[in-house]
This record gives C-alpha cells, sequence and structure tokens, in this order.
C-alpha cells in the first residue's frame, strides 16, 4: 500500500485528518503534519521525513500539501529530490486526499497522482453554472409532444 503524508499550514492536515476519518474510516499508513507558527521549517523537514518513514512499506510515498510553493510543499520537494520512490502533489484538495485512501492499492506512487489530479479537478465545479444548468427547462418539442 501506498503511503501517503499530508501537510499544511496551521491545522490544514489535522482538519484534512478528521473529514478523512468520517469518510473513509481510520487509516493505516497515512499521516498528518501540521505547519505550525513554532516550528522552523527545518523542523517542519524533519517531521515529514519521519512521517514518510513511518508510512513508507516499499511501494511509495506520497506527499499531499496545500499550496503548490509553500513550505510544506518545498520541504516535500526536498524529501522527493533525495528519496526514491517519493512524489508530491502540492495544492491538494478535500475530494482529492479522501480518495487517496480509497485509490492507493494495486497501483504505483505515480498512477496514483494522475488519478487524483484527475479526481481534483473534476470535483471543482461553478455551483451557479451547476445550479442554472440544473433550473434549466427542458426544450420543447417542435410536434407539441
Amino acid at each position: 500500500m501506498i503511503g501517503i503524508v499530508v501537510s499544511g499550514h496551521i491545522n490544514f492536515a489535522t482538519g484534512v485528518e478528521s473529514a478523512v476519518k468520517a469518510i473513509a474510516g481510520e487509516q493505516e499508513q497515512m499521516e498528518f503534519v501540521d505547519f505550525v507558527e513554532s516550528m522552523s521549517t527545518d523542523e517542519l523537514e524533519q517531521a515529514l521525513r519521519a512521517a514518510a518513514k513511518r508510512v513508507d512499506s516499499g511501494e511509495g510515498v506520497l506527499f499531499l500539501t496545500d499550496i503548490p510553493g509553500g513550505s510544506p510543499a518545498n520541504r516535500a520537494l526536498t524529501i522527493l529530490m533525495d528519496t526514491e520512490n517519493v512524489e508530491l502533489i502540492g495544492g491538494a484538495n478535500l475530494p482529492m486526499i479522501a480518495n487517496a485512501a480509497f485509490e492507493r492499492d494495486d497501483t504505483t506512487v505515480k498512477e496514483l497522482v494522475v488519478t487524483l489530479l484527475e479526481i481534483g479537478s473534476s470535483c471543482m465545479q461553478d455551483m451557479r453554472l451547476q445550479l442554472e444548468l440544473f433550473m434549466e427547462p427542458e426544450p420543447e418539442c417542435e410536434d407539441g409532444l
């Protein structure tokens, strides 16, 4: 099973953790690392490396972080650059993270990245447009039927 480490600013990771548990139940090989104000970026990297080691069963580790280019993503990128079979998605959303729990068996970490990127982008919707499409009247037939 692919190991997953979720990280983000302040309580992003632990907030997502409670939502993932509600949706997918308790998860093995999945850890949540908050980057809180009292941490340095070096401490964050140490916490991310330790979490990655704990969740890695040899099938790879996927980091899911909140903001591309933010400290959690940058420090996970440092780990990606010096560790084999590690991938990173910056800008992860709850549908991606919850689905990671369901989609990580019988796949590779690179295939999981592709799947989660598809899920994440497909879940973003303009809800006003969706409402307008739903409320749009059915077209009438020309013959009145």
